[in-house]
């Protein structure tokens, strides 16, 4: 008993959060709720006064009585016209307040999750954070289209029905409301208690299903070689199995639902004759009115039919917004201070025992680094894979959280916004993440205000003017998804041209001649001399090769320490040349 209040009382709490995120499109949601109990109502009013029109004219005809001809046609005439016009439009209605209402949610999720990103969703694969925005957001429809407007309109059209049969039999009322209880509430009740569980696992089936579609994908060729199709496509197999499953639990579930109002409907009817007959005869009530309220009662119960699946489909809709809610719920790994501290005039970086672990009981990645790096030098950090490298970019962004210190112009970072922070660092990823947009929009992340004359200089500095050449559209060429237009050292030197426009103080480049070939790296090598004059920088590598003689002096990490420093084996850096930027 315990357990279902509980329950009870979480849907009722997810049901009451999800309608106050929609609450901006009130008007559109009961608007579209009252044209579907118009709709409703009209068709009910249809069915009952046609059925009262024609009897009264049968019987008048039989006894040559005059009939008020007029009245109920004219009411004939209106239902069908409202049952006709309002129908349809409550299909627009609720569907625009549903597409707004959707938007809304999409927005205030996205919203959410930006500063999750990426400490806190690092354990979510990107198939996941898709269903979330977009599998399960299109789910919450059900909640309002399937649920909520069904819900409503069954219980007031079933209360219009009820009185009108009190009006005129209430022994009948009293019957009618008993068979309208079990149709309505008690086999909707067990319904959501036995759709729970296999909503939930037809949601989950669905998530895991694209997570493994897209794996399929992305790794085709990995799964070809080792030639792991075969269980790849057995595993789907199983899980579609699995999915299956969950959504025959469902349809039975629907099915005997529906089965259920049919059979309170017949039953409507039956006692409908059974109890009216013997009002006739006592003449207590009239034929006219006997025949109105047989078919007031089936109608009555189109007002219940969608239930069964209303109620059906409610464990699937609370398990993708009890998703969505536990994943807004999510507390940041990084706040903002509520006051942070003015950014600070210099740009030193000041590194003093500062430790980095990506879970609660992971490892630590980073484990007491101390450095330095003053304004205006060069420093090299190397060492093997694991060693900590991007590891400490992420904390100097404050992307992740760390422990010890880290000041910037002797201001701490926890004193200053993300914002503030990454406004002096800019960083070339080992991976630079091109949009698929043009290279203009590519380029214009780092500074939305940049002119053309701006673009071109951030271009040429990054030896990038021949790409931009060999572009179709030039600036105004879509990279297509993850750039797949260009090469991998076009992207990086895209990367650096980007990174420049930003014209930050700290330039951070992760693995930059990664993978690339002896005359791209050699192009990329003129591209890194100019983006790393008058600024101070960090260069990240595995292993140093020509870009030695670029730096000051080099730290190498091992294990998340600082196990080394010193000089490159080439000498000093030339003397920087004042900035241009």
């Amino acid at each position: 008993m315990k357990h279902r209040k509980a329950t009870s009382e979480s849907t009722i709490a997810t049901l009451r959060r999800l309608l106050g995120l929609m609450r901006r499109q009130t008007p559109w949601l009961l608007g579209g709720a009252a044209l579907s109990l118009l709709s409703t109502l009209a068709g009910i009013g249809l069915m009952a006064v046609s059925g009262r029109f024609i009897t009264a004219m049968a019987l008048a005809g039989l006894s040559d009585a005059a009939i008020n001809y007029y009245t109920p046609a004219a009411l004939i005439r209106l239902f069908a016209i409202l049952r006709t016009g309002g129908r349809y439009a409550e299909r627009l209605v609720t569907h625009e307040a549903t597409l707004r209402a959707l938007s809304g949610v999409r927005i205030w999720l996205f919203e959410r999750l930006v500063p999750l990103a990426p400490a806190r969703l690092g354990a979510l694969r990107s198939a996941q954070l898709f269903a979330r925005l977009r599998a399960d957001v299109d789910a919450l429809e059900q909640a309002y289209l399937a649920i909520l407007v069904p819900v409503a309109v069954a219980i007031l059209a079933s209360l219009v029905v009820w009185a009108t049969m009190l009006a005129y039999l209430p022994v009948l009322a009293a019957a009618v409301g008993i068979l309208m209880l079990f149709a309505g509430a008690l086999v909707p009740a067990w319904i959501v208690r036995a759709g729970a569980r296999p909503g939930a696992d037809v949601v989950a089936a669905d998530e895991a299903l694209r997570a493994l579609a897209m794996d399929g994908v992305l790794g085709r060729a990995e799964l070809a070689l080792y030639g792991a199709e075969a269980a790849h496509a057995e595993h789907m197999r199983r899980l579609t199995r699995t999915q299956q499953s969950a959504r025959r639990r469902v349809d039975r579930l629907q099915a005997i639902g529906g089965a259920s109002v049919t059979l309170a409907m017949q039953w409507t009817v039956v006692a409908a004759l059974a109890l009216g007959i013997p009002a006739l005869r006592s003449g207590a009530l009239r034929g006219p009115d006997l025949a109105m309220l047989v078919l007031l009662g089936q109608a009555g119960f189109e007002a219940l039919s969608s239930l069964p699946d209303a109620w059906a489909q409610l464990g699937s809709t609370l398990a993708s917004a009890r998703r969505i809610f536990a994943l807004a719920d999510t507390e940041p790994a990084l706040r903002d201070p509520v006051a942070p501290a003015m950014p600070p005039s210099g740009n030193d970086l000041c590194l003093r025992d500062v430790r980095l672990r990506y879970h609660d009981t992971g490892p630590w990645v980073l484990d007491g680094i101390d450095l330095d790096l003053p304004a205006g030098r060069h420093l090299a950090l190397v060492g093997a894979s694991g060693a900590g490298k991007s590891s400490l970019v992420h904390a100097l962004t404050r992307l992740y959280p760390h422990q010890g210190s880290i000041t910037l112009g002797g201001t701490a970072l926890e004193a200053l916004s993300g914002e503030a922070v990454r406004a002096r660092i800019a960083v070339v990823d080992q991976r630079p993440y091109l949009f698929h947009a043009s290279l203009r929009d590519n380029l214009l992340l780092a500074r939305p205000e940049a002119s053309d004359e701006d673009l071109n200089a951030a271009i040429t500095q990054a030896r990038l003017d021949d790409c931009v050449s060999r572009l179709p559209q030039g600036l105004d060429t879509h990279l297509g998804e993850d750039g797949a237009r260009v090469s991998g050292g076009e992207a990086r030197r895209i990367a650096i041209a980007r990174a420049l426009l930003a014209d930050a103080p700290i330039l951070v480049l992760d693995e930059p001649t990664e993978g690339l070939d002896a005359t791209t790296a050699a192009a990329l090598y003129q591209a890194l001399a100019q983006a790393m004059r008058g600024r101070s920088v960090l260069l990240i590598t595995h292993r140093l090769g020509g870009l030695s003689a670029l730096v000051d002096e080099i730290v190498e990490l091992a294990h998340g320490r600082v196990v080394d420093r010193r000089a490159p084996v080439s000498g000093h850096r030339p003397a920087q040349q004042p900035s241009t930027n």
